[in-house]
């Protein structure tokens, strides 16, 4: 089939088993144009949630599957891609967590949701990058255990006055970004933006004009009056910002903002998980429920 009749043949089938497509804002191009939702990680997962479709196919990573799961206890979720792991997610374990709470018997344990349901089953409450600083401070708690992401980590703690507590984890995408690129980039367009991703090194983020979320990224380019943007994170962002600003301009400072485990998925990974109905996403009810206690603990939390 060509990219035309998996398209029409994945809609078709999606109808017919009474299916939702989520698609992560870095997912390829494709599979974020057949999509019937994009966004970040968490937002899916509430999509989903709220969605009266009994099948939810996750175009993501393993850990974004387990939120939608963990949400959507009554719904069947797939994952077209197993395989599709996370490398930051990976770097932190239930036991390693575990003893570094021991280490650190008094402070509440902040997870990204960029982690396991197992990981966050032993934790406090979870946190996005669009929301970590007002989750850590809306904490009565002076101490935090920030989990697994360093730089947002530290990002964090450059905007709290509470003591915190970093577990060495990072994005490997974007922890390539350098100063180097970003100095670079913005000497060869002088005229442009710099947004960039919490999950940066800090040096990096010392260089940009604004800091923020993939969601937040959308929201900015929408309403900047700037006119050429130079973007600090993943690539497969780039689909969403031009498709809903033509008229604005958008750069990547280097070409090695990839994710290879978002770019797995394809068309024909999306169309057989829909024939076979598989592979499908179970979290243990003993370990859904503690990790779902750290995601509603967040969402309680009170906006701005």
């Amino acid at each position: 089939m060509n990219e035309a009749e998996l398209k029409e043949e994945i809609r078709r089938l999606a109808a017919e088993r009474n299916a939702l497509l989520l698609a992560h804002n870095y997912q390829r191009d494709e599979i974020q144009e057949l999509a019937d939702i994009t966004g970040d990680s968490l937002g899916l997962s509430m999509a989903a949630a709220k969605t009266d479709k009994d099948v939810i196919v996750f175009c993501g990573v393993h850990f974004m599957a387990e939120s939608a799961a963990i949400l959507s206890p009554d719904k069947i979720v797939l994952l077209p891609r197993p395989d599709a792991g996370c490398p930051m997610a990976d770097m932190v374990t239930p036991e390693g967590l575990r003893a570094m709470k021991a280490d650190h018997p008094g402070a509440t344990v902040v997870t990204y949701v960029n982690s396991s349901a197992a990981v966050k089953a032993e934790s406090d409450i979870c946190c996005t990058s669009a929301n970590a600083v007002r989750v850590v401070n809306s904490l009565e708690n002076d101490e935090v255990i920030l989990v697994p992401d360093r730089n947002l980590g530290r990002y964090i703690a450059a905007h709290t006055d509470k003591t915190c507590y970093f577990w060495e984890g990072y994005c490997p995408s974007h922890e390539r970004l350098t100063v180097e690129d970003v100095q670079a980039s913005m000497a060869a367009h002088p005229d442009a933006v710099f947004v960039a991703h919490p999950e940066c090194r800090p040096e990096v983020l010392e260089l940009a004009h604004h800091i923020c979320s993939t969601s937040g990224m959308y929201e900015f380019a929408h309403t900047s009056p700037a006119r050429k943007f130079i973007i600090g994170t993943e690539a497969g962002i780039l689909y969403r910002l031009r498709l809903e600003n033509p008229e604005k301009e958008f750069l990547l400072p280097t070409s090695r903002l990839i994710c290879p485990n978002m770019k797995l998925t394809s068309l024909e990974d999306v169309l057989r998980s829909l024939q076979t109905m598989s592979p499908q996403i179970i979290v243990p009810p003993d370990v859904a429920d503690r990790a779902r206690q750290t995601l509603d603990r967040m969402l309680a939390v009170p906006r701005d």
